[in-house]
C-alpha cells in the first residue's frame, strides 16, 4: 500500500524549496500547484499604513537638504532626490537642527516617522528616536531608534517590526542594517502567519535581503511550527517578491509497493520573460531513475509547450521507456493559423505505468495532429494530417483508427438575394493504416438554404446534394468486390420549424417567464446502395437530443444514411426574471420512421420503420443551492430503456458540495458516483467519494480525507482506492500534505486528486465541459504525468 511521509520529509522539501512561489508571475502561467488560499487570513496589516506617509503635514519648519535638480528629461534616482523634514518644533543650531513632534523625513520613494530626529547637514546623518516609522523597498516597519547616511543612503535600524508589502511576510528583528536596495536583518523572525496565531515561523541569526534580485540569504535558521522546532537551517535562499526565477519547486515523496521509495524534484529555469523550462529528476527504487522535462514560450504570435520524458531502464517491465509532446500555436495573419498536437509513447502499456488517474486507463490511443487552418467572414479552411499510436497493450494495432495524410477542407457561404443563403462543405483525404490498404476520398456537399425567421417561430427549408468519391488501393477494393473508383451522389432535403410560446407568470411571489416551444424537424435522404464503399473514419453517433435534429447518423463521409423521417420535439423552460437564473427545463422528442432505413455499417441493425427511442432531458434548481437533472431515453418497440441519468448537487455553505450521480446505457455500464465537500467549521472539513460500477460490483474510486486550514497552515490527509491498471486491479494510497502557505509544503499533491475527482471542489470547476480538439477528436491525458 502507498503511503506518503509523514513528518520526516517536511524539513527536507522546505529547504529546498522556499522558492517554490517565485514563478508565479505572467507571462507564462505557472508550473507551480493551485496558489495557496489566504480566505480565513484576517483582513488588515501587521505595520498599519502610516497616515503621513501620503502627505507632508503642515509643520512649523521645513529644511530641505541642498542637492542638485535631477535631469528633466530622465527618471530621477533617489540619490538625484532632495531631502525633505518636517516637524513641530524646531530646535539646535543650523548645522545641526533637532526637530519634534510629528517628524516626517522624505527622500525620494523613502519615508521615515520619529518623535525626534537629529540631522548633520554636513554629513548628511541622522538619529531618530521614539516611535520610528520607515516605509522603502516594499518594506513597512515600526521601530524604536534609528540612524543613517542620507548621502550615501545607509540606515540602522533599533527593535524593529516589519511587513513587506509586495508578498505576505511579517516579522521583527533587533536590528536592520540597509544600503540602498541591501538589507541584513539580525535576530529576525519571518512569517505569513499574523502575531496573534503564530502557527510557524522562521527563527534566524541574521537574513540579508537584495530588493534588486528579489532574493533573501537566512543564516542558523530555526523553522517552528506552533512552538516546536522542527528543522534547522544553517543556509537557505527565498524570495521577496513574486517575480519569476530559478530555482527547486515542490518536490513530491512517496512510498509504494509498485515503485518503493519515490522522489520527484523539479528544477525550474527561467530562461528569459517568455520562455522557461523545467527539469524533475525523479528516483523510484523499485523500478530506476528518469528525468521529466517540460520547455515553453510565448511570443506575441503564438505560444507552446513542449514536453519529454526518458527512462533509460525500468525493472517493471524491464526496457527503457519515454514520451514526448508538444502542444502549439502560431498565428500567422489575421486569417489564418497554424496549430500543433503531438503525442508519443514509446511503448502501449505507458499510460498505465505512468498515469495515476482512472482517465489515463481510459484511452487506447494517443492521438497527433498538426495543420494550417483559416477563417474569415462566410468561410473556414484548412489543410491537416494526423496520426494515430496503440496505447492499450490488451489490444493489437488493427484496432488503430486510419491515419488522415494528409486532409484539406472548406467551407463556404454567401447570402444571395432575399432569404436564399448557399454554400459548399468539401473535404478530400488520404488515408493511410499501419495493416489495411487504403485510399484516398473526396466528399463535396452543395447546399441552399431559404432560413425564414420571426420573434416568435423559424422556418428552415435546405436542400443540399453530395457527391462522395474514392480512388482506392487494389487490395482494398479487391477485398470489397468494388472498384478502384466508386461512388455515391444523394440529395438531401430537410425542414427545421418551430415557434416560441412565453407567458409571465409567478410562482411564490417571483416573477418568472415560463415558454414552451415545439419543433419539428422532416428529414428525406434517397437511398442509394453503399455496400461496396469502405469505412474508413465513420462510427455511429450516439444517439441524444442533438441526433434528433441533424441530416445524418454517421460521423465522418463513409456512409450517408437514408432517410424519410419526422422529429417531434418540444421543450419548457422557466426563467427567473430579476437575474435570468434557469429554474427548471425540459425536453421531450422522438423520431418517426416512415420506412426502413437501408444504409447501415457492417454488423449493424437497420434502422427499422416505427418510432425512434424517446429522448428526455429535464433539469430543476428547486432553490439557489439544489441542482436536479436527469436524461432517459426508452425504446417503446422494444420496450427496453437505453440510457438513464440522475445527477443531484448541493451547494452547502462555507464552500462545500454533495454531488449525487447514477449512470446507466445499455450494455455498457451502470454505475453510481457520491463525492462531498463537507466543512465542518472554517477551518476543518471532511472530503470523500465512492465511485462505483454496479455492473462489475467494483469500487471504480474510493477516497476519504479531513483536511484541516488557517490562515497560514493547511494539512490534509487523504486515503485512496482506485483501479490501477487495466486488468482491473485495485490500489491502496494514504496521502498527506502539510503546507506552509508563503514558504512550502511537503507531501503529495492532494489538491489535484480532489479537484478531479470531487466536481465543485473548487467553485470555478462546477460546469466543466471536457476539451475537444480542432478535429473534434477527444483530448488526450497529459502523456507525462509526473506521479502515479
Amino acid at each position: 500500500m502507498r503511503f506518503f511521509l509523514r513528518l520526516l520529509p517536511l524539513p527536507l522539501c522546505i529547504a529546498a524549496t522556499l522558492d517554490a512561489h517565485a514563478q508565479s508571475l505572467a507571462p507564462l502561467t505557472p508550473l507551480t500547484p493551485m496558489a495557496p488560499s489566504w480566505a480565513l487570513c484576517p483582513v488588515g496589516d501587521v505595520v498599519p499604513p502610516f497616515p503621513d506617509f501620503q502627505r507632508a503635514p503642515e509643520g512649523l519648519a521645513v529644511e530641505p537638504q541642498d542637492q542638485a535638480s535631477p535631469a528633466q528629461d530622465s527618471q530621477p534616482s533617489r540619490k538625484d532626490m532632495p531631502t525633505e523634514i518636517d516637524g513641530d518644533l524646531l530646535s539646535g543650531t543650523s548645522a545641526n537642527p533637532v526637530f519634534r513632534g510629528n517628524v516626517t523625513m522624505r527622500h525620494g520613494d523613502q519615508f521615515m516617522g520619529a518623535d525626534q530626529l537629529t540631522f548633520d547637514k554636513a554629513a548628511g546623518r541622522y538619529q531618530a528616536e521614539g516611535s520610528v516609522r520607515f516605509q522603502a523597498n516594499g518594506l513597512r516597519l515600526r521601530a524604536a531608534r534609528a540612524e543613517g547616511d542620507q548621502n550615501s543612503d545607509t540606515h540602522t535600524i533599533q527593535d524593529l517590526q516589519y511587513q513587506l508589502l509586495q508578498r505576505r511576510g511579517n516579522g521583527k528583528a533587533d536590528s536592520l542594517n540597509l544600503s540602498s536596495q541591501t538589507g541584513s536583518l539580525r535576530g529576525a523572525t519571518y512569517s505569513t502567519c499574523p502575531p496573534q496565531a503564530r502557527h510557524w515561523e522562521l527563527k534566524a541569526q541574521r537574513i540579508d535581503v537584495n530588493n534588486s534580485t528579489g532574493w533573501a540569504r537566512a543564516y542558523g535558521a530555526r523553522l517552528h511550527v506552533g512552538n516546536v522546532p522542527v528543522l534547522y537551517l544553517p543556509f537557505f535562499m527565498f524570495p521577496t517578491d513574486e517575480r519569476r526565477r530559478s530555482g527547486l519547486l515542490l518536490p513530491s515523496i512517496s512510498n509504494s509497493g509498485r515503485n518503493g521509495l519515490d522522489w520527484a524534484q523539479p528544477i525550474y529555469l527561467n530562461l528569459a520573460p517568455n520562455y522557461d523550462a523545467t527539469l524533475t529528476p525523479r528516483i523510484m527504487t523499485s523500478r530506476g531513475s528518469l528525468l521529466m522535462g517540460q520547455f515553453r514560450y510565448l511570443h506575441e504570435q503564438g505560444r507552446g509547450i513542449l514536453e519529454a520524458l526518458w527512462m533509460p531502464q525500468d525493472r517493471l517491465r524491464d526496457r527503457s521507456r519515454g514520451s514526448v509532446s508538444y502542444d502549439g500555436v502560431e498565428n500567422l495573419s489575421e486569417h489564418w493559423q497554424a496549430r500543433t498536437q503531438l503525442a508519443w509513447i514509446s511503448d502501449p502499456r505507458y499510460l498505465e505505468d505512468f498515469s495515476g488517474s482512472l482517465s489515463g486507463l481510459s484511452y487506447t490511443t494517443t492521438y497527433s495532429s498538426t495543420g494550417l487552418y483559416g477563417i474569415g467572414h462566410g468561410w473556414r479552411a484548412g489543410v491537416s494530417a494526423d496520426h494515430w499510436q496503440l496505447a492499450d497493450y490488451t489490444l493489437s494495432r488493427n484496432v488503430l483508427p486510419y491515419d488522415r495524410l494528409p486532409r484539406a477542407f472548406v467551407h463556404w457561404q454567401r447570402q444571395a438575394l432575399g432569404p436564399f443563403t448557399y454554400g459548399l462543405d468539401a473535404e478530400a483525404v488520404r488515408f493511410h493504416h499501419p495493416i489495411y490498404p487504403a485510399g484516398a476520398r473526396l466528399d463535396v456537399k452543395p447546399w441552399v438554404s431559404a432560413p425564414l425567421e420571426g420573434d416568435a417561430w423559424f422556418l428552415r427549408p435546405s436542400l443540399a446534394w453530395r457527391h462522395t468519391s474514392y480512388a482506392l488501393d487494389r487490395a482494398l477494393a479487391q477485398s470489397l468486390g468494388s472498384s478502384t473508383s466508386p461512388s455515391r451522389a444523394q440529395s438531401i432535403f430537410s425542414l427545421d420549424a418551430g415557434v416560441f410560446f412565453d407567458r409571465d407568470i409567478q410562482v411564490k411571489g417571483r416573477d418568472y417567464l415560463q415558454s414552451i416551444e415545439p419543433r419539428l424537424f422532416y428529414l428525406n435522404v434517397p437511398y442509394v446502395d453503399q455496400t461496396g464503399m469502405p469505412v474508413f473514419d465513420t462510427q455511429p453517433l450516439t444517439f441524444s437530443w442533438e441526433q434528433l435534429f441533424r441530416d445524418n447518423r454517421y460521423s465522418g463521409g463513409d456512409r450517408q444514411a437514408d432517410a424519410n423521417q419526422l422529429t417531434l420535439a418540444v421543450s419548457t423552460r422557466m426563467i427567473r426574471q430579476t437575474d435570468g437564473f434557469e429554474r427548471f427545463s425540459a425536453s421531450l422528442g422522438q423520431i418517426r420512421y416512415f420506412r426502413d432505413s437501408l444504409v447501415r455499417l457492417p454488423n449493424e441493425p437497420i434502422t427499422q420503420r416505427g418510432g425512434s427511442a424517446w429522448v428526455v432531458d429535464a433539469n430543476y434548481a428547486p432553490t439557489d443551492r439544489w441542482t436536479i437533472g436527469t436524461s432517459y431515453q426508452r425504446d417503446a418497440k422494444f420496450k427496453r430503456t437505453d440510457l438513464a441519468s440522475l445527477r443531484a448537487r448541493y451547494l452547502l455553505p462555507d464552500s462545500g458540495v454533495v454531488n449525487i450521480a447514477y449512470r446507466y446505457r445499455r450494455a455498457q455500464i451502470e454505475q453510481v458516483d457520491f463525492s462531498f465537500l463537507y466543512p465542518l467549521n472554517a477551518s476543518w472539513s471532511l472530503v470523500g467519494r465512492e465511485y462505483y460500477s454496479l455492473r462489475d460490483n467494483k469500487t471504480l474510486e474510493g477516497l476519504a480525507g479531513v483536511q484541516w486550514d488557517s490562515c497560514c497552515v493547511a494539512v490534509r490527509v487523504v486515503a485512496r482506492r482506485h483501479v490501477q491498471n487495466r486488468a482491473g486491479q485495485l490500489g491502496n494510497s494514504l496521502m498527506f500534505e502539510i503546507e506552509l502557505k508563503g514558504l512550502g509544503s511537503a507531501g503529495q499533491n492532494t489538491q489535484q486528486t480532489l479537484r478531479r475527482s470531487i466536481l465543485g471542489y473548487n467553485r470555478d470547476d462546477l460546469y466543466l465541459v471536457p476539451p475537444k480538439t480542432a478535429t473534434g477528436q477527444p483530448s488526450q491525458p497529459a502523456i507525462s504525468d509526473p506521479i502515479p
